[in-house]
């Protein structure tokens, strides 16, 4: 009996719809193929090399000069302690990968795969921090049932409760920035669209930064505008706009106004750090770090680096956020307890040793397993809320000529380059 027989009749708009449907998955698996030839692995090697800087930032300098740990390292400080400069370049990276991602993708599409990427590998470390803060810190550490339960759903800002662990406090910022993204796949990503954002952004920041207007509109503003990180996140969008189309002088304009905001905020920012440990910092290392930071992307978006790129170098970029997010606290609680018994060298390698073991069990056990599950259950509970809304077959039908209007076009290639299209790549700390 075939499908006739069973179903009855079948209409042309279902016919259509059907073919349509299969046209959208085609390009959905040439996409999914062409992200391997076409992924970053320059950008892989940052990742993890701006979360081993905040590593050793934490391990060897402000641990010790917080007061979280007996364990000192002066020499070594000297140069960890701008190793929080790494969050800078984290960043960057999620303003041109996060963009980059989200090109060509459907709203729903962009919000499961944000849920997805940070939601797992972030509820196992919550969890682990909480339990270690609980039973091994000794009161150091101290985790409420509410703080935990709000802290789950990574909006414990909101109701001004502590994070768990003190290296969360950039999640929030990524999720504000994903909010701005998502607008943008809202009306349709286009070239045009998103160097008006960025003008706009710079304007508001410098809104913002000028104190003219009331304090409490202000901080209201600004937690969207984040004016303390926004030239990174409007870099790192520039710069993808560089990678997917050729540089231009808007463009470039654009970089050299977000890179002089990010040596102003730097500086400031500077001073608090210097202040909280009663450290120096010296400023022409941190104007230098951000230069290099600026610099080292831009080759990147110019495609200068793809020939340094190696396939390794995604494994490594793997480990990144779960590293980031199990490294601090459980880290010093671990110092305090090993520090009067181990070498303190010894005792430094084995701790960054032992948390990216764990960062790669967290990678293949709940990250490459449980992720993928968590993205069909999303996607199949997003394509049944949206057949369910009236017009289902009208909007469907709009999705896909709207996806065939902006899909990412490839961007023509230099002698001996494959075309360059949008690559799906994972961004920041938050991967």
């Amino acid at each position: 009996m075939n499908g006739r027989d069973r179903t009855g009749p079948v209409s042309g708009d279902s016919v259509r719809q059907n073919q349509a449907r299969g046209r959208h998955r085609a390009r959905r698996q040439k996409a999914a193929a062409r992200a391997g030839r076409d992924r970053l692995y320059e950008i892989d090697l940052l990742r993890i090399t701006a979360a081993l800087a905040v590593v050793f930032y934490h391990y060897t300098f402000s641990g010790y000069a917080g007061h979280l740990t007996r364990v000192a390292f002066p020499a070594l400080s000297t140069v960890t302690r701008y190793g929080y400069l790494g969050v800078d370049m984290f960043f960057v990276i999620s303003g041109f990968v996060v963009l980059l991602s989200a090109w060509g993708r459907r709203p729903h599409e962009f919000v499961i795969s944000r849920i997805v990427r940070l939601y797992p590998a972030y509820w196992v470390a919550v969890t682990v921090t909480a339990i270690v803060a609980v039973t091994l810190s000794r009161g150091l550490f101290t985790v409420s049932p509410a703080q935990y339960a709000a802290n789950m759903t990574m909006l414990n800002p909101l109701p001004n409760l502590a994070n768990v662990d003190v290296v969360y406090w950039s999640l929030w910022a990524e999720i504000r920035f994903y909010l701005l993204v998502f607008v943008l796949a809202w009306i349709g990503i286009t070239r045009a669209r998103v160097v008006t954002l960025l003008w706009l952004w710079l304007a508001a920041t410098a809104v913002i930064e000028a104190h003219v207007l009331p304090a409490g509109l202000a901080g209201q503003a600004d937690l969207i505008v984040q004016s303390q990180w926004s030239h990174y996140f409007i870099a790192g969008m520039a710069l993808c706009l560089i990678y997917r189309t050729g540089f231009s002088r808007q463009l470039g304009a654009i970089l050299v106004v977000a890179y002089g905001n990010a040596i102003y905020q730097a500086i400031n920012f500077a001073h608090r750090v210097s202040a909280r440990y009663h450290q120096a910092l010296h400023l022409p290392v941190v104007i230098a770090v951000i230069t290099v930071i600026f610099i080292v992307a831009v080759l990147i978006a110019l495609r200068v680096t793809r020939r340094l790129g190696r396939p390794w170098f995604a494994v490594a970029g793997a480990l990144t956020y779960p590293l980031y997010l199990l490294h601090a606290y459980n880290g010093f609680v671990l110092f305090n307890i090993f520090g009067g018994v181990l070498n303190r060298w010894v005792l430094l390698a084995a701790m960054v040793v032992g948390m990216g073991c764990a960062a790669y069990g967290v990678h293949r056990l709940v990250e490459a397993r449980f992720a993928p599950r968590l993205k069909r259950a999303l996607v199949r509970l997003a394509d049944a809320a949206d057949r369910g809304l009236p017009g289902a077959r009208h909007r469907a039908a709009a999705q896909q000529r709207r996806a065939g209007e902006l899909a990412p076009r490839p961007v023509p290639a230099g002698p001996g380059q494959v075309p360059v299209r949008a690559a799906r790549h994972a961004d920041g700390p938050a991967g």
